[in-house]
């Protein structure tokens, strides 16, 4: 009887750990697949390998220029409090 027992227990050990097994193998081979292309992609053309770089930087320069834009626009029409007492926290009139 104790046979079975250990027997059972091994099976069961065997089938989580084949789940862990599983979950290991799809994030290497599906999920990695695209980082993997790159870094192979990386030795023949530094600059396709890095596009996706690319793109983020061009994203944040356009917000950084509308940011600043929009800044401007508010400053030139007098909008913007520059106090440095602009909340009642920091000190000003209550």
């Amino acid at each position: 009887m104790g046979y079975f027992i250990l027997l059972r227990n091994k099976y069961k050990d065997m089938a989580l750990r084949d789940i862990f097994y599983a979950i290991q193998e799809f994030t290497e081979e599906v999920l990695f697949a695209p980082f993997n292309a790159l870094r192979a992609l990386e030795l023949e053309n530094w600059t396709a390998a890095n596009v996706m770089n690319w793109f983020f930087m061009l994203i944040g320069s356009v917000a950084f220029v509308y940011w600043m834009l929009q800044l401007k626009k508010f400053n030139d029409n007098n909008e913007e409090d520059t106090s440095s007492t602009s909340h009642s926290y920091l000190g000003g009139d209550n």
